[in-house]
């Protein structure tokens, strides 16, 4: 049995690279509308600032335009279009352009506020979300790159796995280490228990 919105889905986006290929402007604005989200998450998860992930972003949008003669409509367009983003990541990161700029708002997470028992809602919810993204930046890049693409970009352990050029059990067990360790670097400001 398949999944039929995710095959709608993947039939609409082949459909549309057809016509991007083919030179319509307005599929390529759409497929741009689509994944320029989780091309930012995935950039972000590897050069950690904003500023490069968003230069990241129009790269990588840019290199689908040149390569979409090469794409093969059997293949999963999303982790297709990933794997080019990644490939621009790790390839800025040899070149050392990463800018070296703050990742946070200068408080590193040793120097917040101890846990406090408030209902989650609006200010405390923010709060647990600066705290988890802190954490989340601390967590060794393999790590931080899975959990990011499993929870911000919403990719199945395939896909991460054909994204990242990794076996899926691998991406299980990196998924499985980054919980674990969000979880104890989170456990003192949450007043989790042992």
């Amino acid at each position: 049995m398949t999944d039929a919105p995710a095959e709608e889905l993947r039939e609409d986006v082949s459909r549309l690279a057809r016509a991007a290929r083919s030179g319509d402007r307005e599929a390529f604005r759409e497929l741009t509308r689509m994944y320029q989200k989780k091309v930012f998450a995935l950039g972000y998860s590897f050069l950690r600032n904003r500023e490069d992930a968003l230069d990241l972003v129009q790269e990588t949008f840019l290199r689908l335009y040149q390569k979409l003669d090469s794409y093969r409509p059997e293949k999963n367009f999303e982790a297709w279009l990933l794997q080019i983003a990644r490939n621009l990541c790790i390839d800025h990161l040899r070149r050392g352009e990463a800018r070296l700029r703050s990742r946070t708002s200068g408080t590193s997470v040793e120097d917040m506020d101890p846990p406090d028992n408030r209902p989650v809602s609006g200010e405390r919810l923010r709060d647990i979300r600066d705290i988890l993204n802190r954490c989340v930046e601390r967590l060794a890049d393999r790590q931080r790159t899975v959990f990011t693409m499993r929870h911000f970009i919403e990719l199945r352990n395939e896909e991460i796995a054909e994204t990242l050029g990794i076996t899926t059990g691998t991406v299980k067990s990196l998924h499985f280490k980054a919980v674990r360790n969000l979880r104890t670097m989170m456990r003192p400001y949450m007043g989790w228990e042992r």
